[in-house]
């Protein structure tokens, strides 16, 4: 094989009730990538990048996502020195909280795997991609890039130890999201987090947590819309998406089973027991943000199970 072409999903991380510890990937939008060998070079070269519109992302390897995910890979299989031209096409925008950054990571490491054989298996590669994404925002976590990598609904029980399990999907499960045309950088919404948090709130927040995974398991979606409330991060973040309350007002009254932040913001979503309901959930939050003068585009995706596809 001589090239490989992937789509790596975007993705909604954190899912309300768990920081750094949930996440699941959506159909659409997300980012293609290209693995190209060429013999008349040495090591890995980033030839292109499309889609940044006014944006410069870096094409040294080293400071780039991709470049980074891909080079870690090849080095540890011991073929850095391999003529290798990567491509990346970016087709969501930046600071979106879409796992933009996760996608590019988690592409470049399938695409550069599949390249050289699948010489590893889909999850061996996600150390790689976390390392990747850790450049773009300064944090090991794999809230963003397990999803984006293998699909479906991810539980991170320690970015540490990359302790990843997959959760059930309930059947009907569906997502709206809305990307409001605001930029928010992942350290910027960090930047604004407290590092305390009262007793009160840490057993309310733990509560949540622990009833969505029930409600996951046992595919009660009423369950699941009781709890999806964020306790923690989202009274603190909402103040950076303009319009915020009356969005998520809007998304309930349309049928959603419940409404946050995706990962770092500005995007919103709303998880949705049909297609329709998401349809109008999502029509309802780009309504509540024109009031307040914010242009906004909409996706309505089932939970993605396949991560990463080779196209």
């Amino acid at each position: 094989m001589k090239e490989v072409r992937v789509f790596a999903p975007a993705t909604v991380a954190n899912v309300a009730v768990g920081f750094d510890i949930l996440g699941f990937a959506i159909n659409r939008p997300g980012d293609e990538i290209v693995a190209r060998l060429n013999p008349d070079i040495t090591g890995l070269k980033i030839v292109a990048i499309t889609g940044t519109g006014d944006k410069i992302l870096p094409t040294e390897v080293l400071k780039n996502t991709a470049g980074v995910a891909a080079y870690t890979l090849l080095k540890h299989l011991g073929k850095e020195d391999l003529g290798i031209e990567l491509e990346v096409h970016k087709k969501m925008p930046f600071g979106s909280g879409l796992g933009s950054s996760a996608a590019s990571a988690a592409g470049a490491v399938v695409a550069v795997n599949e390249l050289l054989g699948a010489p590893l298996s889909r999850e061996s590669l996600l150390y790689f991609s976390v390392l990747g994404e850790e450049v773009a925002d300064g944090s090991f976590h794999a809230d963003n890039v397990a999803p984006s990598l293998v699909g479906g609904i991810t539980l991170i029980r320690s970015n540490e130890s990359l302790d990843i399990h997959h959760l059930p999907v309930p059947q009907n499960l569906q997502v709206a999201v809305v990307h409001p045309d605001i930029e928010i950088l992942t350290r910027d919404a960090r930047a604004v987090l407290s590092d305390t948090i009262s007793l009160k709130k840490a057993i309310r927040q733990t509560g949540s947590l622990a009833s969505f995974i029930t409600a996951l398991y046992t595919n009660d979606l009423p369950l699941l819309g009781r709890s999806l409330e964020d306790h923690i991060v989202e009274p603190q973040r909402k103040q950076l998406i303009k319009g915020f309350d009356d969005v998520k007002k809007a998304a309930l009254e349309r049928g959603a089973l419940g409404c946050s932040i995706s990962g770092a913001g500005p995007s919103v979503f709303a998880l949705c027991d049909s297609g329709y309901l998401a349809q109008a959930a999502g029509q309802g939050m780009q309504e509540a943000f024109a009031l307040h003068g914010v242009n906004s585009q909409l996706y309505v995706s089932p939970i993605n199970q396949d991560g990463v596809v080779i196209l």
